[in-house]
């Protein structure tokens, strides 16, 4: 005989019933999100690989992180003039072709400044996507922007977990393979978009190239753009800097940032939603901020030891996997502006001016030693915890309107 449900059993199936009964028009756009966060994880098994064979410095392979970041933050500046012009889906298509092109591109690439002017090019079609399906999904999604936003980052930590094992079964066969991988499953979601997202109307007012500044004019979107750039600092310095230092071939390094993604994937969905109800969305980000700065001391002071950092590397997936999710939130309702131009601003500031990360962090391994990137690392992201913590006040709202949503 079946017992009958509790209570919180009743509230719990409730919320994940209304969390899954989305319109096809979402699962669409998170179904191409999968695929596109897959691009970032399927390259990082194999950048050991790509310096050897195209005889480049651990410096210049950071290049395709910073390329990539630094071109994604300019054109986040155009994605909201581009896409009220043009509308979602045209700017989703464009945006997933681009990306298209030049991961093909830059698997058929002969030299390392190739292969970092396609990943810029990459980061163009990057922002275009990204920008756009972030606000697609919160606009037509039921139930609220929060749980559209874990939708969102679902979709980010599954292809980000999933992308390093793909990455290094195909980085075990050539390093060209995650490039034209990634190539071919964009292609994919462009297919997807095409038949499963209906036309949408045009916004009613266009978006100017001066919107996005004139967002940071809120005191509470710029602290979380500053946060996020120290964020992002440490992040890059993990995904970009690691793999030099684990010296694993690229099926472990594919196991090792599966199992962060993984963790990353989970907390997002899980954990992050119950930190914010319990602590507040700032008292949360600060607790994350600092859990992963600890472990990027960690790193730096036991660098030699591999299963250490094997180990920090897969625990740092929980501390970003609910920083993310809070951050994303934060964004969406720190200022009264389209959500679109508020992403737009945030993400200029945290990919433009983290986009030095990943290339100075190889850089201060070349001039002093390889456990000064990371102390470096735990130094900038711990800088993020005292942005948000002075900027706190600028931030007390963010709570309320979550639970009023």
């Amino acid at each position: 005989m079946k017992s009958a449900s509790t209570p919180i059993e009743t509230e719990v199936q409730s919320r994940s019933g209304r969390l899954l009964d989305q319109p096809k028009a979402v699962w669409a756009v998170a179904f191409a999100c999968v695929i596109s966060f897959m691009g970032l994880g399927l390259v990082d098994p194999i950048l050991p690989a790509i310096a050897s064979k195209l005889h480049a410095s651990p410096s210049q392979v950071s290049l395709l992180f910073s390329s990539y970041t630094l071109i994604t933050g300019l054109a986040m500046l155009i994605t909201g003039f581009v896409s009220s012009r043009l509308g979602t889906k045209w700017t989703l298509l464009s945006g997933t072709l681009l990306i298209v092109i030049f991961a093909v591109c830059g698997g058929l690439s002969s030299t390392i400044e190739q292969l970092v002017g396609f990943r810029a090019g990459w980061g163009l079609g990057n922002a275009l996507f990204i920008a756009t399906a972030l606000s697609a999904i919160v606009g037509l999604s039921s139930g609220g922007p929060a749980k559209a936003i874990i939708l969102y980052e679902a979709a980010l930590g599954l292809g980000i977990s999933v992308g390093p094992l793909l990455g290094g079964e195909l980085g075990s066969i050539s390093w060209r393979g995650p490039f034209l991988g990634v190539g071919v499953l964009m292609a994919l979601a462009f297919l997807s978009i095409v038949i499963l997202l209906p036309k949408l109307p045009k916004p009613k007012t266009r978006t100017s190239l001066a919107d996005p500044f004139k967002a940071l004019r809120y005191r509470s979107l710029f602290t979380l753009g500053i946060a996020a750039l120290c964020y992002n600092f440490g992040f890059f310095t993990l995904m970009a800097y690691t793999p030099f230092v684990m010296n694993l071939n690229e099926h472990g390094l594919g196991f090792v940032f599966f199992g962060w993604g993984l963790l990353l994937a989970i907390t997002s969905v899980f954990v992050a939603p119950k930190l914010q109800n319990r602590f507040g969305t700032v008292g949360s980000m600060s607790a994350m901020l600092l859990c992963f700065a600890l472990t990027l001391l960690v790193m730096g002071i036991w660098t030699s030891s591999q299963m250490t950092v094997i180990s920090a590397v897969v625990i740092a997936g929980a501390f970003l996997g609910v920083n993310n999710t809070l951050m994303t939130t934060a964004v969406m309702l720190a200022a009264p502006v389209e959500r679109s131009t508020a992403s737009a601003a945030y993400s200029f500031i945290r990919f433009v001016f983290g986009a030095i990360g990943p290339w100075l962090a190889s850089k201060l391994a070349e001039w002093y030693n390889p456990h000064v990137p990371f102390y470096v690392g735990a130094l900038v992201v711990a800088c993020g915890v005292a942005a948000i913590l002075s900027g706190r006040r600028h931030l007390q709202h963010i709570d309320t309107a979550s639970a009023a949503h």
